[in-house]
């Protein structure tokens, strides 16, 4: 027999990767952080001696899943400001309040605030874009959770730089102390093209290039944005993005609600990723992002949650969820994104955005052991006749039991083990009570 770390056995597997297979009664071997095995339970018992076994019997096993957008110390600003559109939010409200209230202590107990859920309801990993990005990184890593950190780039300044060259500096401080991190990883995060000029954006596009990292920015999130642009550019704003070289395989497009068939193609062409963010764009009422027709030409469409402050949860699962339905709502096509390819959204889909592709997203031999279980007994998820339609379609992320991050169980039965819920709890109701006077 071999020795591994352990041995998680479950009713099903939902390896994603390479097609839509569903394993029952299977086990996934876990040695030094990483997937050594997927095989069946009785072979696993006979090949394989591990101290730990898990007997999942009711669950279903899934790859962790990969939330492609967040500003996650916004947690502490759910609630603050709802029922609005996104430039009233933002200019009346959310930017005030940051103007107020951002420090490295709001970013760290939002931070902690945003893991504690993200980690409860199956999210194995997350692409940040917020102020203080060291922070970030220091709390996920004590935490263990995969993370994308954003070196965030503005025109204006703000609490964490005065100006573009200081974000950019900042941010290529961090990068460098990261650069070997078995768990956090960095991507330029300029704003937006309407917060972020042309000279700042073509420096972003170089250092990418040299340092072969992704851009995560907000691109065509509304219809106001695309007039504006026209108004104050001559052009789309994807037009400039393309100019400044940055329409590649190494963009990732947050929101993309609007999007004509040409723009579509020529992210197809490029290798450009899209992150769609259906919940805030719902509830901002920014627009519909053209999911099914981008699939349709090949471009790589992924989930994200966008931050507490306008979604308001950070619930992949229900992301998954209103992703499939509004995808046929507005094409009136009730095969438009059928169950297996909303979680491929949010598992492989965004790891390969993230450029974390070879590392997460699947149950693979050899990949990092980023795993879920969800318990499908429950009553809203039985009878389980196709266990991936109860995971989209009828479970609720309280059904998170265990989740793995290569391999350290962060949750246990529903109850984080690297987090401290109360205390998040506590301080969370400390600032709320302050930021409400």
């Amino acid at each position: 027999m071999h020795d591994v770390d352990s041995l998680i056995h479950a009713r099903w597997i939902v390896p994603v990767e390479p097609d839509a297979r569903v394993l029952e009664n299977y086990a996934v071997a876990v040695r030094d952080g990483h997937i050594q095995d997927v095989l069946r339970s009785e072979e696993a018992l006979r090949t394989y001696r591990a101290p730990r076994q898990h007997h999942l019997r009711h669950h279903v096993l899934i790859p962790g899943l990969v939330n492609a957008h967040t500003h996650s110390a916004m947690s502490l600003f759910r609630g603050l400001a709802d029922d609005l559109p996104l430039m009233n939010w933002l200019n009346e409200h959310i930017w005030p309040a940051e103007s107020t209230w951002v420090s490295e202590e709001f970013v760290a107990d939002g931070t902690r605030l945003a893991l504690a859920e993200m980690l409860r309801g199956g999210t194995t990993c997350f692409n940040d874009m917020y102020f203080f990005p060291e922070v970030t990184a220091r709390i996920a890593a004590q935490a263990g959770i995969r993370t994308v950190v954003g070196l965030i780039v503005l025109d204006f300044p703000s609490a964490w730089g005065d100006g573009p060259d200081t974000y950019i500096s900042k941010g290529l401080e961090l990068h460098d102390e990261y650069r070997r991190h078995p768990l956090i990883t960095t991507a330029f995060a300029p704003h937006a093209p309407y917060t972020v000029s042309d000279a700042p954006l073509a420096r972003v596009r170089t250092l990418a290039d040299e340092l072969d990292l992704q851009v995560h920015i907000h691109v065509h999130e509304t219809a106001e944005e695309v007039e504006k642009s026209v108004e104050q550019h001559g052009r789309r704003p994807i037009e400039r993005l393309d100019e400044l070289g940055l329409v590649s395989p190494g963009l990732v497009a947050v929101h993309m609600t609007q999007a004509s068939p040409a723009e579509i193609a020529r992210f197809a062409d490029a290798g450009a990723h899209v992150v769609h963010c259906p919940e805030s764009n719902l509830k901002l009422a920014s627009g519909f992002c053209p999911v099914s027709s981008l699939s349709a030409e090949g471009v790589n469409v992924c989930l994200g949650t966008d931050g507490a402050a306008s979604n308001n949860d950070l619930d992949m699962l229900g992301e998954m969820r209103t992703a499939a339905l509004l995808a046929k709502g507005v094409t009136g096509d009730a095969q438009a994104l059928p169950a297996f390819e909303a979680l491929r959204m949010a598992t492989i889909n965004g790891a390969r955005a993230l450029g974390l592709g070879a590392v997460t997203g699947s149950i693979e031999k050899g990949k990092a052991a980023d795993l879920v279980a969800v318990d499908l007994s429950r009553t809203a998820t039985t009878p389980t006749y196709h266990p991936v339609s109860q995971l989209v379609y009828a479970a609720a992320r309280d059904q998170v039991s265990d989740v793995w991050v290569a391999g350290r169980q962060l949750v246990r039965d529903g109850q984080l083990t690297s987090l401290d819920e109360d205390a998040i709890v506590e301080r969370a109701s400390w600032w709320c009570e302050h930021i409400q006077t």
